[in-house]
């Protein structure tokens, strides 16, 4: 077996793939557990649905924990207003909670797109950028996959930017 394969990649080899990527690195800043977890819990969903989001994921029902540890640090690499993404998912070709208003949506699978397309209000789909990746089952298995949501991550963050988030 290649001993190259298993080593794990140094900081400067990570650097050039996210530069070629044109991903920007994000850095989380040193906070008090504490203080995270308690405006985690009481303010997120109030705020979301109050102020909007900039962006919104649109997932399946019953992910998997690898495939959501996958999307958030996928998120998470392409800056904050992305790992601040809300996440909602869709059971049985229905929303199974009210879709915010964003700038950005980040649907995950083609039944995720329809059940999109039949809550949100026609003025908010125009609006808004709607980018299609494929389904988190996918891109744990396919390099393709994996390509093509680096490509939807960076076209949602070009608009996000274009706003001004």
């Amino acid at each position: 077996m290649n001993a190259a394969a298993r080593q794990p990649a140094d900081a400067a080899h990570r650097a050039r793939v996210l530069r070629a990527l044109g991903v920007t690195p994000w850095q989380r800043r040193g906070a008090p557990a504490v203080a995270v977890a308690q405006a985690g819990q009481a303010h997120a969903p109030a705020a979301a649905a109050a102020a909007g989001v900039a962006c919104v994921a649109v997932l399946p029902q019953g992910c998997s924990a690898r495939e959501l540890d996958l999307l958030g640090r996928a998120l998470a690499t392409c800056g904050a207003a992305l790992a601040r993404a809300a996440r909602v998912t869709v059971s049985d070709g229905q929303l199974a909670a009210d879709v915010p208003e964003a700038r950005a949506y980040l649907v995950f699978g083609e039944a995720q797109a329809h059940a999109l397309g039949r809550a949100l209000p026609a003025a908010a789909m125009h609006q808004a950028q709607i980018v299609l990746a494929d389904e988190p089952a996918l891109l744990l298995t396919s390099a393709g996959a994996k390509r093509r949501l680096w490509n939807a991550l960076r076209s949602v963050r070009r608009t996000l930017a274009a706003a001004g988030d």
